[in-house]
């Protein structure tokens, strides 16, 4: 059953069309359909698959987070239900980017916003911003948590 309506989906398809550079969405689940599932692991499946069907340059893996401990570390997941975003190459290129939990409501439209950023290899930075990240010395992390309340 679909999660997006069809106006929904027919948008996406619009601005997915803009993708010219493959995009991975690989999500971490674990014990995919059964008991030790987690909360919205399976809703959240269901929407990372759909919107890989709505672009020709989305592909979606899905991952369990222990059976695939490896590569869970490689990206850097310890948390479910976790997306991580990966652009063109061989292996695919680490965006950097992680969405945990569910993306809807607010966190949708970021998560449609990142996979058309890493599509398009334009990241949107102005010439300040550019610059003032050219000053790091030192790696940064960046977190930012979301909550509807």
């Amino acid at each position: 059953m679909a999660v997006l309506d069809e106006k929904t989906q027919s948008k996406l398809r619009t601005l997915f069309a803009e993708i010219r550079h493959p995009v991975k969405l690989l999500m971490f689940t674990q014990a995919e359909g059964g008991a030790l599932e987690c909360t919205m692991c399976s809703e959240t499946r269901t929407l990372v698959e759909e919107l890989g069907s709505l672009g020709e340059n989305i592909e979606v893996e899905i991952r369990d987070l222990v059976a695939d401990a490896d590569l869970a570390r490689k990206y850097e997941v310890d948390k479910l239900s976790a997306i991580a975003i990966l652009g063109e190459g061989t292996p695919a290129k680490d965006a950097g980017i992680r969405f945990y939990g569910i993306p809807s409501g607010y966190e949708f439209s970021s998560l449609i916003e990142t996979i058309l950023m890493v599509g398009r290899e334009d990241h949107g930075l102005g010439t300040a911003a550019l610059e003032a990240l050219r000053k790091l010395k030192t790696p940064a992390h960046i977190q930012v948590y979301v909550t509807p309340t």
